[in-house]
């Protein structure tokens, strides 16, 4: 498989940098638009614009983007036999992680949608800063590969 890929392998990897940014951009707005959301007020034309833009910003940004995201690197994977270094390991974990959180944030929505309000406007404001340390600690060990 590395023989195919090793030509358009920068391709690959600008592709996967570009489609990580767009899903990091959506994981960073998503939970924002959630806080805004709640503060709206139940059944009003407000909360039915924000359900609105929360769906449109996960199935026309974060779905593709997460799809792309792990095509391209299950891609990169296999033209470079990352999976053979300890590094990679720690970073799947992470990018696991990373994609267990987009689930529990499409989730979110639907029960937002719903009219259920889970979560305080203070825990949504927090969850915020996961995908920005994910990020930090994936671009660390795919850049210093300490191990």
């Amino acid at each position: 498989m590395q023989e195919y890929l090793a030509p358009i392998y920068l391709w690959l990897k600008a592709g996967h940098i570009i489609f990580v940014i767009f899903w990091m951009a959506g994981l960073f707005m998503l939970p924002r638009f959630f806080v805004y959301h709640q503060e709206a007020e139940a059944g009003s034309a407000e909360e039915a614009i924000w359900a609105e833009r929360e769906q449109k910003l996960l199935k026309i940004i974060l779905l593709p983007s997460i799809i792309i995201v792990w095509l391209l690197g299950l891609a990169l994977m296999s033209a470079t036999g990352a999976h053979l270094q300890g590094w990679f390991h720690a970073k799947l974990l992470f990018v696991l992680l990373l994609s267990g959180y987009h689930g529990y944030m499409a989730s979110y929505a639907k029960k937002l949608a719903r009219g259920e309000r889970p979560l305080e406007g203070k825990k949504l404001r927090l969850l915020n800063e996961v995908p920005g340390i994910a990020a930090a600690i994936i671009v660390i060990l795919v850049v210093v590969r300490p191990f």
